[in-house]
């Protein structure tokens, strides 16, 4: 039986919250440094692990996208109706929050817990940065960063792959490799979901760079999407 479209809405919200809970709640609750802390390297296979665990969980219900530039760019590439689209972006909003809401819950019950402080895994750059990169460097990376992960996005759900099976994985794996990189610039957004729920509920600097973590992913989504289309599966 198909998917309806709530199917799909809830699948999406609920991925977007497991994304948000788990990557998120690596950095705030498992990433501190010392013996007990995962530190950058953790905090990367965090990200990458719950997108593999739901690409496999819900991948078949919604595709799993769980991030709108994902959701933009298959619109864009031609793989997807705008009017679909609007619900899916809508239901990584809200679950983004969501994820955001259960991380302040489960981090408060520690004593010496902070929201100004600690944070919630929000994005930042200049002096919200991880490595104090600025407003340019940041730009970029989230750019280019969203461009590689929709290219391998696009590539590993290809049905000329034939290598399709392993499509969560290897995407799973793209954003390992991006965090690993990234954290230290802007602490990876590469996903305006990912980056509106911690910010929404943090608020201050979080809100006021905020723009930087929608539009940067939403061009790299776009720009990704057109390369793929026209220039790299072009018959």
């Amino acid at each position: 039986m198909k998917p309806n479209l709530f199917s799909k809405f809830f699948a999406e919200f609920l991925g977007t919250m497991v994304l948000v809970l788990m990557g998120c709640g690596s950095a705030v609750i498992a990433g501190a440094n010392g013996t007990t802390g995962v530190g950058l390297l953790g905090i990367a296979f965090a990200f990458g692990l719950a997108v593999v665990a739901m690409a496999y969980a819900i991948g078949h219900i919604s595709g799993c996208h769980i991030n709108p530039a994902i959701t933009i760019g298959m619109v864009v590439v031609g793989r997807m109706k705008a009017t679909e689209a609007i619900p899916y972006i809508i239901a990584q909003v809200l679950g983004a929050i969501a994820g955001a809401a259960v991380l302040l819950v489960i981090a408060s019950g520690k004593p010496d817990y902070s929201i100004v402080i600690n944070g919630l895994g929000q994005n930042g750059y200049g002096e919200a940065s991880p490595g104090h990169y600025s407003l340019l460097a940041g730009f970029i990376a989230e750019t280019m960063f969203t461009f590689i992960f929709l290219l391998v996005i696009f590539g590993a759900t290809s049905t000329k792959n034939i290598y399709g099976g392993f499509a969560g994985l290897s995407i799973g794996l793209s954003l390992v490799l991006i965090h690993i990189v990234g954290i230290p610039v802007t602490g990876v957004s590469v996903n305006p979901a990912r980056s509106i729920g911690p910010a929404l509920l943090t608020g201050g600097v979080a809100i006021s760079q905020l723009w930087l973590f929608i539009l940067a992913p939403v061009l790299g989504s776009v720009l990704s999407a057109v390369t793929w289309r026209y220039l790299l599966e072009a018959e």
